[in-house]
């Protein structure tokens, strides 16, 4: 029977990452998930699973830094969205990556990978890796790529660029694709941080528009301004605050 730990900080993804390995690998069995970095490190150290799966963005340490920390030997597979971080540095080591959204047949491909070798601690180039890689990581984060979105029961990870416009929506924040409408806790105004500015522009209290994802700009005989979009039907209201951005239209 082997052993393992998962860390994200989106619970679903974990049930989600859980319930895939429950298939591909039945003799596994997991004995913690975490949330954070901290809680990662601390529950790895105490259990000693041999495998723990770490996202590399969490709150308290990223998973990097929970790799350079562990003292006990653990067998490290990376899940992440920031293939910038991961991909080049352990292409050639015994660690894994996945890079989201994991498909069944790379999961699997890992899992066969992790199930005919033992578990060791990180060797010593590779840590001296993460550690480069932790020092060379600025503070504050580029602009967002990625947003972990819900659709009913499932999970999917949608790249910015697929967004048209983001809309709140009671307490959650509603992604809007061309195709879909998916649910999100992040509030507007944490948005506004995390997003690039010069593509998503803010046009009401309540919505972000991906500039891109723009047709035309029209006024009625009120005055109002409203956005026609390239792919979807429906008209953004721009209220008078934004109105300014749009004068060159």
């Amino acid at each position: 029977m082997s052993t393992a730990l998962l860390a994200d900080d989106e619970p679903n993804l974990v049930t989600h990452l859980a319930q895939r390995l429950a298939r591909l690998w039945p003799e596994l069995e997991v004995l913690a998930t975490a949330g954070n970095g901290l809680e990662a490190l601390e529950r790895i150290q105490t259990l000693r699973p041999d495998v723990a799966f770490l996202d590399i963005r969490m709150p308290g340490l990223s998973g990097l830094e929970v790799a350079a920390r562990l003292t006990v030997p653990c067998r490290l597979v990376f899940v992440t969205a920031y293939d910038q971080f991961a991909v080049e540095a352990f292409e050639r080591e015994a660690v894994d990556y996945l890079l989201k959204p994991v498909t069944d047949e790379r999961l699997a491909r890992t899992v066969e990978r992790l199930r005919t070798s033992q578990a060791a601690q990180l060797p010593e180039p590779l840590l001296a890796r993460l550690r480069d890689l932790i020092s060379a990581t600025p503070a504050a984060p580029g602009p967002l790529r990625w947003i972990k979105a819900q659709a009913g029961q499932v999970v999917r990870l949608v790249g910015v660029d697929e967004v048209c416009y983001f809309q709140a929506s009671d307490k959650y924040t509603t992604v809007v694709t061309r195709d879909s409408e998916l649910l999100i806790r992040t509030p507007i105004k944490d948005l506004i941080d995390q997003l690039d500015p010069a593509q998503f522009w803010q046009i009401h209290r309540s919505t972000l528009v991906n500039v891109r994802q723009i047709a035309a700009a029209r006024h009625d005989a009120m005055g109002r301004l409203t956005l026609q979009l390239k792919h979807r039907p429906e008209s953004l209201p721009v209220s008078r605050n934004f109105a300014h951005l749009f004068r060159q239209m």
